[in-house]
C-alpha cells in the first residue's frame, strides 16, 4: 500500500482505478478490496485527502486547541482504534550524558508509511524513524546520534512486538522519551491532539507556556524521536500549510490523509 500511496502522491492528476491496479500488478477488484480494507475508503476518495488543500480544510474544520484536547485525551469514540500511551522521560542528567550506560535495541520493519526503524530500551520505544525519503543509513544515523554514548544492539525479536502493537493500536504503548525538558513539554502537548485533528505551532507554544517561542517549538517538534506515536505530523503552520517534517513531507501528507480518511470512514 505504501507503493500505491507513492504512485498517487507523485501523479500530476488523479489516477483511475484501472491505472492504479495495473501499476500494482493486480486486478482492479482485488486492488480496490485491499486498499479499502487498509484505509477504509476507496482509492478515488483517498486521492482527495492527499490533495494539498486538505491540510487547510482540516485546519478550518478540525482545528483543536490543546486546552480542548486536554479534555478529549488520546482515546475517543470517534477513533477507529485507540492508542494508549504511557511514557517516561529520562532525567536532565541522563539526557546530558548522551545515553551513557543505556542499551538501545533496534531493527527495521515494514509500516504503512514505508520502512520504519524502531529503537527501544527496557522501558519502551525510544525511537521511530521512517526512511522512505532519506534512506535507511541516514535515518539510522539521525536517531543514533541523539544518544551518542548508548550501546546499540540489533534485536528485532524484542522491539518487533512493541512496534506491532503500537502501530495497530493494541493495548498500551510504553514510550521511553529521551530529550531536553522543553522538548519533553512539547512532545507531551502533541500527545493531546486527537487523531484526525490538527493544531498549529503557535497553539503548542501557548500550551507549553511560551507563546513567543514558536520557532523553538518547531525545532522541538522536528526532534520528536518517536514520530507518528507522538503525532508531530498533526502540527501545521497558521495558514494551513504543512510546514516541515523531519522524515519528509510526503510521509507527513500520507499520515494526515490516512488518519483523516479513517476517521471520516468511521463516522460515515
Amino acid at each position: 500500500m505504501r507503493r500505491a500511496i507513492d504512485l498517487i502522491d507523485g501523479a500530476d492528476a488523479p489516477l483511475s482505478l484501472d491505472d492504479l491496479a495495473g501499476r500494482m500488478d493486480m486486478s482492479p477488484a482485488h486492488f480496490q478490496r485491499l486498499f479499502s480494507a487498509w484505509v477504509g475508503i476507496s482509492p478515488k476518495r483517498y486521492q482527495q485527502y492527499l490533495q494539498l488543500g486538505q491540510a487547510k480544510r482540516m485546519l478550518a474544520e478540525r482545528m483543536t486547541t490543546l486546552a480542548v484536547a486536554d479534555g478529549v485525551g488520546l482515546s475517543g469514540s470517534s477513533r477507529l482504534h485507540d492508542l494508549f500511551v504511557r511514557w517516561e522521560a529520562m532525567s536532565p542528567g541522563d539526557f546530558a550524558r548522551g545515553g551513557e550506560g543505556l542499551v538501545i535495541e533496534w531493527d527495521w520493519f515494514d509500516s504503512p508509511f514505508g520502512p520504519a526503524l524502531v529503537m527501544g530500551t527496557d522501558r519502551g520505544i525510544c525511537g521511530l524513524a521512517f526512511a522512505s525519503e532519506m534512506g535507511r543509513d541516514v535515518a539510522f544515523d539521525d536517531l543514533a546520534r541523539r544518544w551518542p554514548r548508548a550501546e546499540f544492539v540489533q534485536r528485532g525479536e524484542r522491539v518487533g512486538p512493541l512496534f506491532a502493537a503500537a502501530i495497530a493500536g493494541r493495548g498500551e504503548t510504553q514510550l521511553h522519551l529521551i530529550g531536553a525538558p522543553f522538548q519533553i513539554k512539547v512532545w507531551e502537548a502533541l500527545l493531546n491532539i486527537p487523531e484526525g485533528h490538527v493544531t498549529t505551532y503557535s497553539q503548542i507554544a501557548t500550551r507549553v507556556g511560551s507563546p513567543k517561542a514558536v520557532r523553538a517549538v518547531g525545532t522541538a517538534v522536528g526532534r520528536n524521536p518517536v514520530s507518528y506515536l507522538i503525532p508531530c505530523h498533526r502540527a501545521l503552520r497558521k495558514n494551513g500549510e504543512l510546514g516541515g517534517y523531519h522524515w519528509g513531507l510526503p510521509v507527513k501528507r500520507a499520515m494526515l490523509a490516512y488518519e483523516s480518511a479513517r476517521v471520516d470512514a468511521n463516522l460515515a
